[in-house]
């Protein structure tokens, strides 16, 4: 995975390397994911609390392009928003997702290394706790 198309930005590319250095959440979804959809406002709210530490979020969504646009019109995001389309869902399982499961969150460290690893929605609280626990 060398770049990603951003939706949220028009079709800016971005390298992997634009992400190191600081730590990460990085969240694979889907638009048509019941769960994705409910938890981006604690994703947004996470990554508005918790820039100024240093963390930083990226969504990575298996979908089109059409259908994440309508997605952010309603529910607006300030991190970065990639897509992958489908072949995201294999970017996820060469991520510890083997059962392609949405949504799925990795923590990574400053460093590059992986923190954690988690399938399912996630809470604000969750991800608060998460980043204090590594922090």
């Amino acid at each position: 995975l060398s770049a990603l198309d951003f939706a949220a930005r028009g079709r800016e590319r971005v390298t992997v390397a634009w992400l190191r250095g600081k730590p990460l959440v990085r969240k694979c979804w889907a638009t048509g994911c019941p769960p994705c959809r409910q938890e981006m406002p604690a994703l947004d709210r996470f990554h508005r609390e918790y820039a100024a530490q240093g963390w930083q979020v990226l969504g990575l969504a298996a979908d089109n392009a059409d259908a994440v646009r309508k997605f952010l019109a309603v529910t607006p995001v300030g991190f970065p928003i990639a897509l992958t389309g489908f072949p995201g869902i294999d970017l996820s399982r060469r991520l510890g997702n083997v059962s392609g499961g949405l949504p799925f969150t990795v923590l990574y460290g400053s460093d590059g290394r992986v923190l954690k690893r988690h399938i399912g929605e996630t809470q604000y609280e969750q991800l608060a706790s998460w980043a204090k626990g590594f922090s």
